[in-house]
């Protein structure tokens, strides 16, 4: 997803994109998706076309003293909608630019043709090119107010009006909306909220119930530890952090870290947070792509990338500080140079592109709002506590804003969610996330899937040969789902 700022909010490395220094006890909580790299292609991804168009969009959908628009960005793709009233499956976009996951979500290329469907990817307001004050869009508090999932749903229900009205033969279109991560939470949201715009929605590795009150706050940093379940592999990344802070004790320890890690820069000693925390980064993002073959979702990697990071950590235990860290080191590695093309590694690596980090940030600091600690006994991080106080002080530091801690459960619902129809929640087993998704069927239209060795929504990604037979189960599940609403939605209309 993308997730939230919280107590483990965003790890240290992440903060330091844009405020040099905020406190690492208080934000630490993943993103969604992770801190992403650019990359622009990949074995897995397929040559697609689109028509890039734009809606002009209410600026606020809720009140009548902001008249003002702006253009939302839209792909388009109706190769295979020849049939009036052709079904259309309608992405809900995430914190990002919506070309990115037009490209990441074969899961619609592959049906498309089977339903005669139209494809429809809509950008979320804030990211991408779909920017309501232009450049000056995350310039004060005033600006940003309009960023919400509560607005963006709006977005998405006008624009689907619009393309009914205007688009010839799809009046009577039944709509499905597909997501994944936060794009997931807001497919569920959208149908629940709209459910006269959308037939259905598949919300993959969405996690509506990582907020306050509603899981353990330890659950996700349990399941990233599960996933590192290779010899001895947990055990020396619990051990790692205590190396760590001995072998930067000096100058000369900071050197040989700074080396061993091949560093773009020497760690200084108020470094040193900001360091574990990109460590932490990363074996959070590994867990969420762990994908059974190679990939560059995140960084270029290889099949099942864990197992390989885990055959530089099967020593035994009780090795020397520098050894392990030098297993650590060649771990780390894998995720970040797998390829053997970087010449070194920044710890402060920002996103330069795909993802917009910091409406994210704000997000977090306001509505989705996802508590996470570590114990450092049932996982294998660092213990730290949730505090939402100094989360709350962090973000009124860096926004303005003080988050309201539980009003994502009041307006979507929270674990009561009985009344509502046609959703379909898909987590993986491997994925952190799956923590605060839904992974039992709630009735026979709320309908749980859960994919034991999936990652961060294996299911909306291309059909590949490597894929395990239980992703090609759920995604044969999901289009009979979809079918079934399809038919269901002739007969009523």
């Amino acid at each position: 997803m993308r997730a939230q700022t919280g107590s483990l909010a965003l790890t240290a490395a992440l903060l330091l994109l844009f405020t040099g220094g905020f406190h690492v006890f208080a934000l630490k909580t993943p993103h969604l998706l992770g801190r992403h790299r650019v990359t622009r292609s990949s074995p897995q991804q397929r040559a697609v076309s689109y028509k890039t168009l734009y809606f002009e969009q209410q600026i606020d959908h809720f009140g009548f003293l902001e008249n003002g628009t702006f253009k939302q960005r839209y792909l388009l793709n109706d190769q295979h909608w020849h049939q009036k009233n052709g079904p259309i499956l309608f992405y809900t976009g995430n914190e990002g630019d919506i070309t990115w996951f037009c490209n990441n979500t074969g899961f619609m290329w592959d049906i498309a043709e089977e339903l005669g469907a139209l494809l429809v990817f809509a950008e979320h307001r804030y990211y991408g090119e779909s920017l309501p004050f232009g450049d000056e869009s995350y310039s004060n508090a005033k600006y940003l107010n309009y960023l919400t999932s509560e607005q963006a749903l709006a977005d998405f229900a006008v624009l689907i009006k619009n393309l009914k009205y205007t688009l010839s033969d799809a009046q009577n279109s039944a709509v499905i909306a597909i997501g994944g991560s936060y794009g997931g939470m807001l497919s569920a949201w959208f149908r629940m909220k709209y459910p006269s715009v959308v037939i259905g929605a598949l919300a993959a590795s969405a996690p509506i119930w990582q907020f306050t009150g509603m899981v353990p706050c330890g659950d996700f940093y349990k399941i990233v530890t599960q996933d590192f379940s290779g010899i001895n592999c947990s055990k020396n990344i619990r051990r790692s952090w205590m190396a760590v802070n001995n072998v930067s004790s000096t100058d000369e320890g900071l050197l040989w870290l700074s080396k061993e890690f091949g560093l773009c820069s020497t760690l200084k000693e108020e470094d040193v947070g900001g360091f574990k925390g990109w460590l932490q980064e990363t074996w959070v993002n590994l867990a969420m792509v762990d994908y059974p073959y190679e990939a560059n979702f995140l960084q270029p990697l290889p099949r099942w990338p864990i197992k390989v990071v885990c055959s530089h950590l099967k020593f035994d235990t009780n090795v020397p500080d520098k050894q392990l860290l030098h297993g650590i080191a060649q771990a780390v590695k894998v995720y970040y140079n797998y390829t053997g093309n970087v010449v070194c590694l920044n710890t402060s690596q920002t996103a330069t592109g795909n993802l917009g980090f910091r409406g994210w940030f704000y997000q977090a600091c306001t509505e989705m709002v996802m508590p996470m600690c570590t114990d450092g006994i049932q996982d294998m991080f660092e213990p730290q506590a949730w505090n939402f106080q100094a989360f709350s002080d962090e973000c009124y530091d860096l926004f303005g804003v003080r988050p309201r801690e539980h009003w994502a459960g009041t307006v979507y619902g929270g674990k009561n969610i009985g009344s509502h129809s046609n959703i379909i929640f898909s987590n993986g087993g491997l994925d952190p996330w799956m923590s605060g998704g839904v992974t039992k069927s709630i009735s026979d239209s709320l309908v749980a899937i859960v994919i034991p060795d999936g990652a961060h929504h294996l299911d909306l990604r291309y059909n590949n040969e490597y894929d395990p037979e239980t992703v090609i189960a759920a995604r044969a599940l999901e289009v009979q789902y979809f079918k079934q609403w399809i038919k269901q939605s002739e007969i009523t209309r």
